[in-house]
Parts: C-alpha cells; structure tokens; sequence
C-alpha cells in the first residue's frame, strides 16, 4: 500500500533529542523539522517527560510542535492546537477502571512501608502515574514483585516501568494504570483518529520503548541505541513474531543513523513513497 498519511510517534530523549553520547547528524533535525510539516504527517511526541519538560525539550532543541503528545510515561495524552495543549479525557477514561476505583494518594499509602523505594518529586507524579526512586544496587525485580503482590491484593491492575537516570545513577520505577502504556496509548491514539496499522510509525531507543518496539508496530530503533538494547529487540521482536515490524538504524561513515537521522532512515524503510514525496 502507498502512503497517503502517516501518524508518526516518536520517543524524545535520545531518540529525537541528541543527548546521549554518540554524534548527531548536523542536518538531522533540520530535516526532520521540515519534513514534519507536511499536512498528511500527524506528529506525535512519546515520552517520560511531563508537560512541562516537553515544552522546555521542543524550545531547546528546536523541535517541531507535535499535534499530539503521550507524556508521563504513557500516563497522559494531550491535544495541542494552536499552540494549546489539552488534555484527552477519553484516554483518562480509558485507564481509570485499572486501579479499582483507588486514588493516588490511596495507592501512595499502600506502598508507603516499602522501605527501599523514595518519591520522586510532585512534578513528577499525577492522577494516574506514582514515580519512586530505587538504588540501581538493589534487586528490583524483587521490589517490583512486591509492589504488585501489594497492589493485587487490592484488586489494582498496575504496570511498573523500571528505567535508569545513568548520567544520576539511581533507579526509576514508574507505577502506572496497567493499560497505560505506551504502546496502549499508541494504538489507543491510532484507533480514535482512525488510522490504518500501515499509515503508523513509531522510533525508540530505550529499554522502556521496548514494548512497541517488539509488536506489531511498525517501529524504527535508532542506530545509537545500545548494543543491549538492540539485541534485547531482536530477540523479542523475534519471539513475538514482530521481527517484520522492527527496523535497527544503519550508522556508518556515509550514513549516521543517530537520533533524527535515524528516525528519518526508518520512515524512508516502511513508507518510501511518502518519504520521497515529502522531501
């Protein structure tokens, strides 16, 4: 099939956002700006960012302003129009039944004996999202365990993302309505704008970008990615029978495929008659 509209979801940090340690391509955002303003091109931004971070991310960088944005982990989607940004209450409505009618602050007491997790900031929670910090020394595959023995007990359906703050050295854990997800928010997102499985693209880097990455998605891993992290996506993508759906960013002398440029690669790979086109 030929392209006639693409929604586009992207991931911000190291990703679109070239603040990871390998070279971007000097040209990469400019071009990758330009190219997202084509009328058929739906932008999304997919990130652990806050509203707030995002905003300050697309004013750094000089990023593109996204028509949607999936923030908070997957815990949030807001409209922007006009430069606005609302957020969707139909994605709210669609994750509040996973935590049983309990609130944040009742889910924060519940886990308030388990001593090897710390609140993050206000900033960093919301309705639907708690954030802790985990020493990266301890087992937290033990303290996610323990978290949802809690939280089932409670009838709470909860997903726990666990991620890395490296340049800090500590442990993320993100507990989340258990739809909200970024992958659920991505086809959430796809069904209610009615776009076709074909018309999606989505690009990561990272370990919490590995659910979309090995589905049906069409999704790009951009070439800066760690080598674990590449091979970790292969492997599922593999086991899932999603290896179609996952293209890994070449990056050579004649090719840097980091971050945008990378991005940029991956819809030349699924969609290139739109890509040409819009070029």
């Amino acid at each position: 099939m030929t392209e006639t509209r693409l929604l586009l979801c992207t991931d911000l940090d190291r990703t679109l956002i070239p603040n990871g340690t390998q070279a971007e391509h000097p040209e990469a955002r400019k071009r990758f700006s330009q190219f997202c303003r084509h009328h058929d091109l739906t932008l999304v931004y997919v990130t652990g960012r806050d509203q707030v971070l995002v905003k300050q991310a697309i004013k750094n960088y000089q990023l593109p302003t996204p028509d949607f944005a999936i923030t908070d982990v997957g815990s949030k989607i807001y409209k922007i129009t006009d430069q606005q940004w609302s957020p969707w209450e139909n994605w709210d409505n669609e994750i509040e039944p996973d935590w049983n009618g309990f609130s944040h602050q009742q889910i924060k007491t519940l886990l308030s004996d388990i001593n090897s997790i710390k609140l993050q900031e206000l900033s960093k929670q919301n309705t639907h999202k708690l954030s802790y910090y985990l020493p990266i020394s301890l087992d937290h595959k033990l303290v996610i365990t323990q978290i949802q023995e809690k939280l089932q007990q409670k009838g709470i359906a909860a997903s726990l993302i666990w991620s890395i703050d490296e340049p800090k050295s500590i442990g993320l854990l993100d507990v989340l309505p258990q739809n909200a997800t970024k992958l659920h928010a991505i086809k959430f997102l796809q069904l209610e704008l009615g776009y076709q499985h074909d018309e999606v693209i989505f690009a990561g880097d990272s370990g919490n970008d590995l659910p979309v990455l090995d589905s049906d998605v069409r999704s790009v891993l951009v070439a800066n990615a760690s080598q674990e992290i590449k091979q970790a996506a292969l492997d599922l993508a593999q086991r899932n029978h999603c290896s179609h759906a996952l293209y890994i960013a070449s990056n050579d002398e004649s090719n840097n495929g980091n971050y945008a440029a990378g991005i940029l690669q991956g819809i030349n790979h699924y969609a290139a008659d739109f890509y040409s086109r819009n070029q």
